[in-house]
């Protein structure tokens, strides 16, 4: 009876030892697995570091990483994070979700997306921390698209070229720009210039691209003279290179002659003094002799006056003394004698000389204007 006693007494604890293995779980809160949630833990919402809300994401830069600034917790538990991204702010059409990413300690926390998404589109996304027993709310909802970006090549110069003579509305013909990404419309920018460098512009348009080739009959009527053109393509925001510098001449101009100063540019005049002089400098080449500088100065001073430019009458400063243009200054063009005398400097750098309109101030030595 003895050992029977001894059996009936250890059975119980065995089966009662049995029963609590696996269907139980520890009270202690740093253990894995815990009964939980934890009454009186709070967990805080991450807030979003990037992408910035609304950023486009270029399709070269991916895969994309998401990240926030860590939540906040009471509790002694590690976080981790859920990230969750869809194309709808609802998250009913998810693309990617990821549990038990480890808080960094770094005070932000990083996920980069397994692969890249689909581009031209919008998506959606947020993250909770959590820490096996708590969960803590969503943040707020950021988004960011991704595009696919458009880049251009240089459009190519086809006609005219190689300082060719045409009408003084010459038809300019662009060989189209390669582009990549999704241009639905590109448009060309052309700029016609009487300096080979571009330092003042005669004219520029812009006007959209045509199959094959796009070209631009000039709506108005260039002065005698040499111009140079380029032109490149553009959509949106993105801008591709020029073309190639080409030349043309308008007929009624040899190669180095040096323009017609007796030829206003109006009636009817250009409305701005940048205007009258830009007028009168693709009247000649763009080395101009000292006897092309004094025609254009007295030419450019006639055209102000017959246009009515405050602060007239204008002329050009006498200098027969240093540096000087046939007894003329070389870039000065002037309004009044004496004291009250005020002083331009319209013609900027040699050669090429670029039309500027600055005023000197304080005005170099006073010298005679000569009123034109």
């Amino acid at each position: 009876m003895k050992k029977l006693c001894v059996r009936l007494a250890v059975l119980p604890l065995l089966v009662s030892a049995a029963a609590c293995v696996g269907s139980s779980k520890s009270s202690s809160p740093l253990s894995p697995s815990i009964a939980g949630p934890i009454p009186g833990v709070g967990i805080s919402a991450p807030t979003v570091v990037a992408p910035a809300v609304d950023a486009l994401v270029d399709t070269n830069t991916q895969p994309i990483t998401l990240q926030v600034a860590n939540a906040e917790t009471n509790g002694v538990r590690p976080l981790s994070y859920r990230f969750e991204v869809a194309t709808d702010p609802s998250y009913t059409n998810p693309v990617f979700t990821k549990d038990g990413v480890p808080q960094d300690a770094s005070g932000r926390t990083s996920m980069t997306l397994p692969g890249p998404l689909l581009p031209e589109r919008k998506y959606f996304w947020h993250a909770r921390a959590e820490d096996g027993a708590n969960t803590g709310p969503f943040g707020a909802t950021s988004a960011f698209n991704v595009f696919t970006p458009v880049v251009f090549g240089a459009p190519t110069a086809i006609a005219p070229i190689n300082d060719e003579t045409t009408s003084s509305q010459p038809t300019l013909i662009i060989g189209n720009a390669s582009h990549s990404g999704p241009a639905a419309q590109v448009t060309y920018y052309l700029e016609i210039s009487n300096l080979s460098g571009f330092g003042s512009l005669v004219a520029a348009y812009q006007f959209p691209e045509t199959s094959g080739q796009t070209q631009l009959t000039a709506p108005n009527s260039l002065p005698a003279g040499q111009y140079f053109w380029r032109a490149r393509a553009f959509y949106s925001t993105y801008t591709g290179p020029f073309s190639g510098t080409q030349s043309f001449r308008v007929s009624g101009t040899s190669g180095g002659g040096g323009g017609d100063p007796g030829k206003p540019c109006g009636p009817p005049y250009p409305t701005t003094p940048f205007g009258i002089l830009q007028c009168r400098r693709s009247q000649y080449p763009e080395n101009m002799s000292s006897a092309d500088r004094v025609a254009f100065l007295k030419g450019s001073a006639r055209d102000f006056n017959a246009a009515g430019i405050a602060a007239g009458p204008f002329g050009i400063l006498v200098k027969t003394s240093g540096s000087n243009c046939n007894g003329y200054s070389c870039d000065i063009l002037c309004a009044g004698n004496g004291p009250a005398q005020r002083q331009w400097d319209v013609l900027a750098g040699i050669p090429g000389s670029p039309v500027t309109w600055s005023e000197v101030a304080p005005p170099v030595t006073v010298r005679q204007c000569e009123i034109q």
